[in-house]
């Protein structure tokens, strides 16, 4: 008799390591694009700290 020995099937494998590799690659853009608008994120929440004064009138009750 002849014995047949089956390859094991690692489509699950390969799908498992391309979705990983995927979503590595999308938090590394993610995390550059972070960094790139870290600058202009300070700058809004400077001009945001510097434009919130409060104006205090001179009331006649």
């Amino acid at each position: 008799m002849t014995e047949v020995k089956q390859e094991k099937d690692n489509f699950v494998l390969y799908l498992v390591l391309a979705t990983a590799v995927v979503v590595g690659a999308i938090l590394a853009v993610k995390m550059s694009e972070n960094e790139k608008f870290a600058p202009i994120k300070d700058q809004i929440a400077e001009e945001n700290r510097l434009m919130n004064i409060r104006v205090i009138g001179n009331r006649e009750d």
